[in-house]
């Protein structure tokens, strides 16, 4: 009996996984109804004390770098894009084919909040979140009683997504947070605008999807992976994604149940860091030519799951709309050589 149980169990996850629907892609423009009210509770992440920094730097907020030392040149030539192995069939993962990229720089971390707030402060920049009062925050991350006064204001098709009033990259749970112990985690509550106009006050621009995925895989072809094909080569957490079972309970065998720090986790091949997992990362290219407004975003996030969000895989990929922002959303630069 118990067997039966399990098979249909495993059934119904693998089925949910197959569709889009999933909460990857929780838009503002879905949800029109304004939340109320100010609670969080907890700290965002903790790091277990086996977790490492795989980089010349500490854990600690990182210092100010030029702009030779903090992107990486991905040098002309053909890389693969898409793949013939679909996971997700509604995300138009495939077919695989060659592209022909030129000569690149990429950021090899995300973009930190210690980075942003360099950008706020030279240049008053307000970011959609603030000016639209509210953005999306994971149940985890608020206490019972506030999550009940806003029932009426959770995603629809994903009601572990709660939208929190006075949320954005300074709040990132809320106007009762801060981010003043989280300065080199990756910035969050940013729109698809926000992280343009920050990529061009650094000379720079947001990575096309081709140039992203080229990046992801480190020079190599038909790796699922920043890293290879297995997910925890010899038992080792490679990169920030849910741990347990979604969206009930997060163990943290990675050592963090939010974001991690942009330098966390070994690089690939590339040298680039956390390109799968930890948050998602806008990209410059529209979802369909039919849907302008809709944009891409890869990687994957904290929260994501094999059996719900399997999507921390190079070619897999998702979209929102270009002024929503969420928890679980940040980006990195991209700069013509």
């Amino acid at each position: 009996m118990l067997l039966i149980v399990f098979i249909i169990s495993l059934q119904i996850s693998l089925s949910f996984n197959k569709e889009s629907g999933c909460g990857c892609n929780v838009n503002r423009a879905r949800d029109e109804k304004q939340s109320q009210g100010s609670m969080f509770s907890g700290s965002n992440s903790y790091m277990d004390q086996s977790s490492e920094c795989y980089s010349d730097e500490t854990c600690s907020t990182l210092e100010e770098k030029n702009q030779e030392d903090r992107m990486v040149l991905i040098s002309a030539g053909k890389y693969q894009f898409g793949t013939d192995d679909i996971a997700i069939e509604n995300d138009k993962e495939g077919p695989k084919r060659m592209i022909t990229l030129n000569s690149f720089y990429l950021d090899k971390y995300e973009v930190s909040n210690k980075d942003f707030e360099n950008f706020v402060v030279s240049t008053n920049y307000k970011t959609e979140a603030e000016q639209f009062g509210d953005s999306f925050v994971f149940t985890s991350f608020l206490n019972t009683t506030f999550k009940e006064q806003l029932n009426d204001f959770r995603v629809v098709q994903a009601v572990w997504w709660y939208k929190v009033f006075g949320a954005d990259w300074k709040h990132p749970y809320g106007p009762d947070s801060n981010i003043k112990d989280i300065m080199d985690h990756p910035v969050v509550h940013v729109s698809w605008r926000d992280a343009q106009v920050y990529c061009k006050w650094r000379g720079g621009r947001l990575p096309t999807e081709a140039e992203w995925e080229a990046g992801c895989r480190g020079g190599h072809q038909n790796t699922k992976y920043p890293w290879g094909d297995k997910l925890f080569p010899e038992r080792k957490h490679m990169a920030n994604i849910w741990q347990g079972n979604f969206p009930a309970h997060n163990s943290a065998k990675d050592g963090y149940v939010g974001t991690s720090p942009v330098n966390m986790f070994p690089p690939n091949d590339f040298g680039l860091y956390n390109m799968a997992g930890n948050v998602w990362e806008w990209t410059e290219d529209a979802w369909t030519k039919e849907n302008l407004k809709e944009k891409v975003k890869k990687g994957g996030s904290y929260l994501c799951h094999r059996s719900y969000c399997y999507r921390y895989r190079c070619s897999a990929r998702s979209h929102n709309t270009e002024d929503s922002s969420s928890g679980n959303l940040g980006f990195r630069c991209a700069k013509t050589l």
